[in-house]
């Protein structure tokens, strides 16, 4: 038989096709047991000897210090971590952090009662009336046919419905009283979704009114003013224009600017800093034993106004350093000449220091400048109750002129956007909008046809002898054949994320607060379309164009897809839910990604500032975790009455378990969180809740439909409504109190426990109010800080590197420049410290 032959009759693997993934509960328990279990004891073993990787945030950051140390015992942190109260990851993490592992508590809550009800009446009655799975057995042994579906291809049928449609004549069809009961569960676990978001909302709205309204930063005496006409672009007249209104007193405002000329300088200068100081490395060589003296504190107060203090700073970063160096000086190109077609080679460290000293003395200059106003201000203002009612009241009568709402904090400002016009903002964000929307629904079809070059067909076409030995050996044949498309496919699933992360970034946000909620909503999209929808409305990418075209004939059509494939992806979802929480939870307590990129970004590290930023705490992105519990959350709920639903509430309770605890661990000891949303990722998952309630009452009701009980069908369609109609009510009750602080609330500066009003309320008094000494983790990370663009003030940062040793060519001390590096809250380790794997010396032996 010829190869093309061969070819012809070769069935290609479809790797986004989930019945190709229904493979036994109990083969992928073992496989998700292996996974998980190896990654959890790698990291038991290395978490007290790789400290500054695993516990980086307690070592570095201030408000984890008053957690309880973890023991370096192999097990022993364990209880440790399970003692650490919400209270203490509030004081210690921030309201963001507590929001997060609510979501994973109520989660656990609500799927245990579930769990118990359906284990005690729906498995009996789907076992007396339909089936139920076990874990030997997790697909219904009666969808053995297939037959031509309705939209032109294969899709399984019931048999009653087979029986029907084949035959043609009247078929004996199981009773179908018995969905009755799915009708009233459908009803009862709708309300108890709800109330268990209610009730958590309720106490994340306490928790977070307390806190917030305790403390005192110069966030919450700050609004954002935008839309400011032509007339008021001046810091007099907007304070004059807000006094007048009588809101209260204004302390500070900054006009935004077009700083886009400074920023750059700043941008340029740092970038010729690394050049210079990689230049110093090279000539001096990267000792191993060099300490970095860090400046005194006056060193890190600059005055933009003072010039000669701007001259210091040149003679501290640009001292004499002509001395007699054994090693030879680095040197680099440069290019110049018509169309710069020559070139010469030059000393690297003269030429670097000249052009730093050039661009500091034009940012001196530049700070000077006086920049053109922009229609966005920061507005300090007296008190909190203040900045309150300015941003809950309409200040101008013109439609989007003079608008207040809450300020993001200092520190999550991105600047280079405060000057950005608001039509090139839109343009932005509606261009980013577009382009993900087009990439998510697209996205597997791409995806399936790279992951196809794979497939063992298109492997027989361009390599016919090795075709023939992959026949020939069923375990390489499995490998290729199933395990390098999908690998390809789960792979290129995991850079998503990351994309999105980049263009949240690019659509012009003023605070990263805002980029983070954007990276959460767009993954979610993601995920919820690409992992649910697309398999079980359309069956596999490859039939997205002919399900879609159909539905807009018949858009009943969808309904009972949706119905008929949740009901039978019941196994693919199982599996997925245990490799998610059995497999890959470990993996992320294991930072793979870490460990992984470390000794690559090793590698490429040449001077200690590279070095420091090995050190750093990974950042957590809730936009990269939190979209996939939700979507198990989702999954939960949909099958929680169906015959394989027992077995998803089980897996799913595991699932938050071990997230629960992995995410607790990593926003604790290992990984910073510098966004600061205040807690307003809660809508959000409160919305996308709903959104799973309407998706679980559409299958309900196409279900029940599709088993002849159209009237209990019927039933279920009011549902719909309700569930939408209380989304709009949760926003006009609930989201005003998750976006700002009540009047009731807010403290007196002299006592905690009596609000403005003169009420004492201090039953629930913020959590660590006493143990903090009156400071929360925002009051901690805002103290000092203005709104005004860093790039107005921030001292310019000196050249950091290694001072020389008498290894390196005996050079005297004296002779080297002034090489320190300005101290920063973010790191404060010497070089010593940056083999961030080295033995801690109290790591258990």
């Amino acid at each position: 038989m010829s190869a093309h032959t061969m070819a012809e009759k070769c069935t290609p693997y479809d790797p986004t096709n989930p019945n190709n993934s229904q493979q036994q509960v109990l083969v992928q328990l073992v496989l998700s047991l292996a996974l998980g279990a190896s990654a959890f004891l790698g990291f038991c073993i290395l978490r007290p000897r790789w400290k500054t990787l695993y516990a980086a945030r307690k070592q570095q950051s201030d408000p984890a210090n008053s957690l309880p140390e973890l023991p370096d015992t192999f097990f022993g942190w364990m209880p440790v971590l399970y003692r650490v109260t919400e209270q203490q990851v509030l004081a210690s993490a921030g309201l963001d952090a507590y929001v997060f592992l609510a979501f994973f508590k109520m989660s656990i809550k609500l799927f245990t009662v579930m769990f118990l009800i359906t284990c005690a009446i729906l498995a009996p009655i789907n076992k007396h009336f339909d089936w139920l799975p076990t874990p030997r057995t997790p697909e219904d042994p009666r969808h053995n046919t297939s037959i031509p579906g309705l939209y032109g291809y294969d899709i399984w049928r019931n048999d009653a419905e087979f029986m029907a449609v084949m035959e043609g004549e009247k078929t004996k069809i199981p009773e179908p009283g018995y969905l009755y009961s799915y009708l009233v569960f459908t009803y009862f676990f709708t309300g108890l979704a709800i109330w268990f978001m209610i009730r958590e909302t309720q106490r994340i709205i306490q928790v977070r009114q307390d806190y917030l309204g305790s403390q005192s930063t110069i966030t919450d005496r700050t609004i954002k003013l935008s839309g400011i006409p032509l007339e008021l672009r001046s810091e007099e007249k907007i304070k004059e224009f807000l006094e007048r209104l009588e809101i209260g007193k204004v302390e500070s405002v900054t006009l935004c600017r077009n700083w886009k000329q400074l920023d750059d300088l700043l941008d340029q200068r740092a970038a010729m800093l690394r050049r210079l100081e990689e230049a110093w490395t090279v000539h001096l060589g990267r000792s191993k034993t060099g300490q970095i003296e860090g400046p005194s504190q006056s060193d890190l107060v600059t005055d933009p106004e003072d010039p000669e203090q701007g001259e210091q700073e040149h003679h501290n970063l640009l001292g004499d350093h002509i001395t007699p160096y054994e090693k030879p000086r680095p040197t680099t190109r440069l290019w110049y000449g018509v169309l710069h077609l020559q070139s010469k080679k030059v000393d690297a460290i003269d030429y670097f220091e000249e052009k730093l000293r050039k661009l500091d003395e034009s940012i001196l200059v530049a700070r000077k400048k006086e920049y053109k106003p922009t229609p966005l201000a920061f507005v300090t203002m007296d008190s909190i109750p203040a900045c309150q009612m300015a941003v809950q009241a309409l200040l101008d009568p013109q439609p989007m002129q003079l608008l207040a709402k809450l300020a993001p904090a200092p520190s999550d400002i991105v600047w280079q956007n405060t000057y950005l016009p608001r039509s090139n903002r839109m343009f932005r964000s509606w261009t980013v909008t577009i382009f993900i929307l087009v990439l998510t629904i697209f996205w597997l079809i791409p995806v399936a046809a790279l992951a196809g070059l794979l497939d063992l067909c298109s492997i027989r076409q361009v390599w016919t002898g090795l075709a023939d030995l992959l026949e020939n050996h069923e375990i390489l044949k499995a490998l290729v054949q199933t395990g390098l498309p999908t690998l390809v496919v789960s792979l290129l699933n995991l850079a998503v994320p990351f994309l999105y992360d980049f263009l949240a970034n690019q659509q012009g946000m003023i605070s990263q607060g805002d980029v983070e909620l954007s990276v959460i909503s767009k993954n979610f999209f993601f995920t919820f379309f690409n992992v649910f929808l697309v398999f079980t409305v359309f069956g596999t990418a490859s039939k997205f164009w002919p399900v879609l075209q159909d539905s807009f004939k018949d858009t009943t059509k969808i309904t009972y897809q949706l119905a008929r494939s949740v009901k039978n992806l019941g196994g693919f979802y199982m599996n997925f839910i245990l490799l998610q929480g059995v497999g890959l939870q470990p993996f992320r307590l294991l930072e793979i990604g870490s460990v992984s990129l470390y000794p690559i970004m090793r590698m490429g590290a040449k001077t200690p500032r590279d070095y420091a930023d090995l050190v750093q705490p990974p950042v957590f992105k809730y936009g990269f975790f939190l979209p996939s519990a939700i979507l198990v959350y989702i999954l939960c709920i949909v099958y929680s009455i169906l015959p394989t639903g027992y077995m998803v509430l089980f897996f799913g309770i595991i699932y938050f378990v071990f997230g629960y605890y992995t995410y607790k661990y990593q926003l604790l000891y290992a990984m910073d969180h510098p966004q600061h949303a205040t807690g307003k990722a809660w809508p959000m998952i409160c919305y996308r809740i709903l959104v799973g309630l309407v998706v679980f009452q559409l299958v309900m009701a196409g279900l029940i439909a599709l088993g002849q009980a159209f009237t209990a069908a019927a039933l279920v369609v009011p549902l719909i409504p309700c569930t939408i109609w209380y989304s709009y009510y949760f926003g006009r009750t609930y989201e005003p109190l998750m976006k700002f602080i009540a009047l009731r609330s807010i403290r007196r500066e002299s006592s905690a426990d009596i609000n403005i009003a003169g009420e004492y309320i201090g039953i629930e008094r913020p959590p660590g109010y006493m143990r903090r000494a009156s400071t929360t983790i925002d009051e901690n990370r805002e103290r000092g800080l203005r709104f005004v663009n860093p790039s107005l003030v921030i001292p310019l940062e000196k050249l950091w590197v290694n001072k020389a040793s008498d290894s390196n060519g005996g050079v005297d001390d004296d002779n080297v420049p002034d090489l320190r590096r300005e101290e920063s809250a973010a790191s404060s380790l010497s070089l010593g410290d940056t083999h961030i794997w080295r033995d801690n010396g109290d790591a258990s032996r």
